[in-house]
């Protein structure tokens, strides 16, 4: 079981475009850890979403860290700039990277964290020889591309898995896709400490903050 914090990372992707700023400042309010941005080109994934300039536009309003997960093509042409938005990990997806080493590097080298995103269908065992360069592993729980989809249960197997090679190295592990109050319990105690939820948390009908820590309540009864 990793004894790495527990963090909640949600997701913008259900937010209101028209409010961005003030959704996050209420995200920061409901009392999350950092905030996710699911960043989408339209080719490597179906769907188009948020730039550097938004995000640069939304970081002086809260002081929670930012991540990127860039769910891009060609990830090595962006990176610089979502550092620069003020994004202090950045996730890219190992299936997009025919260099990651070297990808990861760069990442480091502008002063963030770097992570690695694996789809439902790439093994574990991508990411062994890149550990000394990794501050985050996430393990897709759906296929990358559109909020609301339901999360896949059997990536619990992954996500134990990555665990084990992680062992007592200082990298969080995330898991992303379907993260709710029916499915944090699995995810944790598979070994997840970093949780990305989206749908689940704008559906609360009590509001954000009880859906915060109603989903922290239940992760950390899944690890004790």
């Amino acid at each position: 079981m990793s004894n790495r914090p527990l963090q909640i990372a949600p997701s913008v992707l259900p937010a209101d475009y028209a409010r961005l700023g003030e959704e996050c400042a209420a995200l920061e309010e409901a009392g999350v850890d950092r905030i996710q941005w699911d960043v989408m080109d339209g080719v490597f994934v179906p769907n188009l979403t948020f730039g550097p300039d938004v995000i640069a536009a939304i970081r002086p309003h809260v002081s929670v860290p930012f991540e990127a997960h860039l769910m891009v093509v060609e990830p090595d042409r962006l990176l610089d700039r979502y550092v620069e938005a003020g994004c202090g990990i950045v996730i890219v997806h190992a299936e997009a990277c025919p260099h990651l080493h070297r990808t990861l590097a760069h990442i480091a080298d502008l002063g963030a964290t770097p992570g690695v995103a694996l789809n439902p269908h790439t093994p574990a065992d991508v990411v062994g020889h890149v550990l000394d360069l990794l501050g985050m592993v996430l393990v897709m729980t759906v296929n990358p591309g559109f909020g609301g989809q339901a999360y896949i249960p059997a990536m619990e197997s992954k996500v134990s898995e990555v665990a084990a090679m992680i062992g007592e190295r200082p990298i969080d592990l995330e898991v992303d896709g379907g993260i709710g109050p029916d499915t944090v319990a699995g995810a944790t105690a598979a070994g997840a400490n970093v949780l990305v939820s989206g749908s689940a948390l704008y559906r609360d009908p009590e509001g954000l903050g009880h859906a915060v820590a109603d989903l922290r309540t239940r992760a950390e009864a899944a690890r004790s």
